[in-house]
């Protein structure tokens, strides 16, 4: 089997077996067709030549071009995971990577809004969704789910209808590894939801076959002229939908619309939308929610993951103490 082979492999397991994200697995592409376009390089192209100095070279290569320590160590990582594949599948005779050393990332504390930073967000998105534009009354929606779940990007994509429990007021969440739980969301977004659910979703996919069928009947005209019936396209069964064709909205489209809102914004740091995760994680502690609660809320595995926010807080706490205190 060559490099390559494996890889593409490897990829397959990642996705089939382990139910790592699409995230996870593209990062996993990346790093693993530059590795193999630097062993290649070297002359390497079985498995018989992965040796721990030949990931080392790739590793010492990208840091000679001045790749970020996060990066770096996300490349061990990967580089890590796929020797462990290759030793488990008895391609190689050990994990070539189990003695790369991971380069210490500098702590930096994510992005979080204020309370009032929020509320201007989530009015912004309401005083929209009041025109009565399907679009926007998603958006409002999504923008609600994300502050008050505090769910990743991919557990907003993959929601299904049947994943809204409107008397129980909770999501149903497939999260890292399909691990699944169940996430409480408060009164604004489940009405939000609900208004999403009763009247734009329904217009957004009625606009959508509209959209499909002007199109497939203007491709289909017969030498005659007359119109060929397209075919009805199979209704989502997800929650959230993109505006033209019906189909699931995706990571890059909430994306979009978060960065939009936090432009707007003062404070710096990411834009994206885990800030949202962020700001409802810090905010719950803030409030008072013990910290295993919290972790279990955000999926985490690790409590270690969860304690960052413990540090947020103290941040702020320290910062309005040095502000407001006339002997601080």
């Amino acid at each position: 089997m060559t490099l390559s082979e494996a890889v593409a492999a490897f990829l397959d397991a990642a996705r089939l077996e382990y139910g790592y994200s699409e995230h996870t697995i593209r990062s996993y592409r990346r790093d693993l067709l530059g590795f193999t376009e630097y062993a290649e390089a070297q002359g390497v192209r079985g498995l018989d030549g992965i040796e721990l100095e030949l990931m080392r070279g790739w590793l010492f290569e990208r840091q000679q071009r001045g790749l970020a320590p996060a990066t770096i160590a996300r490349n061990v990582a990967t580089l890590k995971s796929f020797g462990s594949w290759l030793e488990s599948r008895s391609l190689v005779p050990g994990n070539p990577a189990s003695r790369l050393r991971t380069p210490r990332t500098p702590k930096s504390l994510p992005r979080v809004l204020t309370q009032e930073q929020m509320s201007r967000v989530l009015d912004r998105a309401a005083e929209r969704a009041a025109t009565g534009d399907p679009a926007q009354i998603r958006d409002h929606a999504v923008l609600e789910l994300l502050y008050s779940s505090a769910l990743r990007v991919s557990e907003l994509t993959s929601l299904q209808l049947t994943g809204f429990d409107r008397r129980e007021r909770s999501v149903r969440v497939l999260g890292k590894g399909n691990k699944e739980r169940v996430v409480p969301l408060g009164a604004p977004a489940a009405r939000a939801l609900e208004r999403y659910l009763a009247e734009a979703r329904p217009a957004l996919l009625a606009r959508a076959a509209d959209t499909a069928a002007n199109t497939a009947t203007a491709a289909g005209k017969t030498s005659a002229g007359a119109p060929v019936s397209p075919a009805p396209a199979p209704p989502t069964t997800a929650l959230f939908i993109a505006n033209t064709r019906g189909q699931a909205m995706n990571g890059g489209a909430v994306y979009r619309l978060v960065s939009r809102e936090l432009e707007r914004e003062p404070g710096g740091g990411p834009s994206g939308p885990h800030t949202f995760r962020h700001t409802a994680a810090t905010h719950l502690l803030d409030g008072g929610a013990d910290l295993r609660v919290v972790q279990e809320m955000l999926g985490h595995a690790s409590l270690s993951s969860t304690q960052v926010y413990t540090h947020v807080s103290m941040e702020r706490l320290a910062a309005t103490y040095r502000q407001a205190h006339p002997r601080a």
